[in-house]
C-alpha cells in the first residue's frame, strides 16, 4: 500500500539510474529519455558541469536563508537578467511560484487587479496560477476561483480586444502552449498582444516556464518574436533537476517588490543556484543554442519526412526542441506502445505526442527516437480502439 497521494498516473517504468539521454530500469532496461524530466533535464540526466557545481556547494554550505547576501545569487541573477534582456530577478523554488510572483508584481506594480491569460494555456497549480490557467480541468472540484482573471483566445487578437482596457493590470501568456497541445503563438498575434499593453499601460508578463533556458534554440521563446516584455518567468530548465524558479522584470519594477513585499524561505536555495549557474553557463552559449536549432531542424524535416503523408497525424508543431505531434488515434496506447520500445516521451492537450528531448541529444538518438515514433504511429491505424 502507498502513502502517497495518487495525484499522479504513474508509469510501469521505475527509474534506478540515469545519465545523458539513457534512463535505466530497476528492471535492468535501457530506455531513451524524451520528456526530460518534463522539461527539466535540458542538458541530460547529470550533466558533469552541473554535479561538480552542486558538489562543490555541499561543501560550502547547503542553506542560511535570504536574510543573508549570497555572492552566489548575485552571479546568477546578473546571468539570468543579461540572458532575458532585463534587470532584476526573483528566486523562487518552482514555476508556480514564480508566476505566482509575478501574478504579485503586476497588480502591485499597476494598482490594477484584473489580468488577462489565454484558453488552453497552463500556468501552475497554486490558487492563483490555478485561476490563471485557461483549462477547466485543472479546476475542477475547488470551489470559486479568483475573479480578477479573464480569458481570451490564443492567437485571436479580436478576442483580446474585447477584453482589454485600461482597468488591466497584464496579459499573461506562453510563446508556446506547451500544456495546451504544442501551439506557438504567431508573430502577428504577439505584435498585437504588445501593441494593447502599450496602448492601456499594462503589463505584458510572458511564461517561460517551459520554453525558456534554451529549449527553443534562444535563451528564451519570446527572443524569436523581437518582444520586449515586462517580465518574463522561468524555472523547469533553470537548475537542471534542482527546485528553482524565477521572476525577472524590468528596471522600472525593481522597487515594487521591496523589503517585506515577497519572499521565499528556501528561494534561491544555494546547492539550486550552483545548478543554475553552471546551466546558464553551457546553454546560454551561442554555439550551443546554434546546435539546438539545428538538431530541432533536423528532427523535424526527419518527422515530416516519415509522418508528413501518414493519415493518423494531424499536424507536427514545433519550436526548437519543443515538439508536438498530433495523432487521430488513442494517445494513450501510442504512449505505452513507445514505453514498451524503451522510447519515453509525453502527451499534450488532447491528442498530442509531446517531445521535449535534452538539448545534448545526439543524431543518433534523433534517427532512433524518429524511426521508433513512425513505426508505432503507423501500427496505430491497426489497431480495434
Amino acid at each position: 500500500m502507498s502513502h502517497l497521494f495518487p495525484t499522479y498516473a504513474r508509469w510501469e517504468v521505475e527509474p534506478d539510474f540515469a545519465e545523458g539521454s539513457i534512463m535505466t530500469g530497476k528492471d535492468g532496461k535501457k530506455y531513451l529519455d524524451f520528456t526530460s524530466g518534463i522539461g527539466v533535464c535540458n542538458l541530460g540526466h547529470r550533466p558533469e558541469v552541473v554535479q561538480t557545481a552542486i558538489t562543490n556547494q555541499l561543501n560550502q554550505f547547503w542553506h542560511v536563508s535570504n536574510l543573508f547576501t549570497q555572492e552566489q545569487q548575485e552571479t546568477a541573477a546578473k546571468k539570468l537578467a543579461a540572458a532575458a534582456e532585463l534587470d532584476f530577478v526573483f528566486f523562487s523554488n518552482s514555476g508556480a511560484e514564480a508566476n505566482e510572483a509575478a501574478i504579485k508584481l503586476a497588480r502591485k506594480a499597476t494598482g490594477r487587479e484584473t489580468i488577462i491569460t489565454f484558453n488552453q494555456s497552463f500556468h501552475g497549480r497554486t490558487f492563483a496560477t490555478m485561476a490563471a490557467t485557461g483549462q477547466d480541468k485543472v479546476k475542477q472540484g475547488f470551489g470559486p476561483m479568483l475573479q480578477t482573471f479573464m480569458y481570451a483566445n490564443f492567437n485571436e487578437i479580436e478576442t483580446l480586444e474585447q477584453v482589454m482596457d485600461e482597468d488591466i493590470a497584464a496579459v499573461m501568456l506562453e510563446i508556446v502552449q506547451g500544456e495546451g497541445g504544442i501551439h506557438p503563438a504567431t508573430q502577428t498575434f504577439l505584435n498585437k498582444v504588445q501593441k494593447l499593453c502599450h496602448q492601456n499601460g499594462s503589463l505584458l508578463i510572458v511564461d517561460e516556464i517551459q520554453t525558456g533556458i534554451g529549449r527553443t534554440g534562444k535563451a528564451f521563446a519570446f527572443q524569436h518574436y523581437q518582444l520586449q516584455p515586462d517580465i518574463i518567468t522561468c524555472a523547469k530548465g533553470l537548475g537542471s533537476g534542482m527546485p528553482i524558479g524565477a521572476v525577472v522584470a524590468k528596471k522600472e519594477l525593481k522597487d515594487v517588490f521591496g523589503p517585506g513585499s515577497h519572499g521565499s524561505t528556501f528561494g534561491g536555495n544555494p546547492i539550486a543556484i550552483a545548478a543554475a549557474i553552471a546551466t546558464m553557463d553551457t546553454i546560454f552559449k551561442e554555439s550551443f543554442l546554434n546546435e539546438v536549432q539545428q538538431k530541432s531542424e533536423y528532427i523535424v524535416n526527419k518527422l515530416q519526412e516519415l509522418l508528413g503523408d501518414v493519415p493518423e497525424v494531424k499536424g507536427i508543431r514545433h519550436l526548437g526542441l519543443m515538439i508536438g505531434i498530433e495523432v487521430k488515434g488513442n494517445l494513450p496506447f501510442l504512449l505505452k506502445e513507445l514505453r514498451d520500445q524503451r522510447l519515453l516521451t509525453l502527451p499534450a492537450g488532447e491528442n498530442v505526442l509531446r517531445l521535449l528531448p535534452p538539448l545534448t541529444v545526439s543524431i543518433t538518438e534523433i534517427d532512433q527516437a524518429v524511426a521508433t515514433i513512425a513505426a508505432a504511429i503507423k501500427a496505430l491505424s491497426k489497431t480495434a480502439v
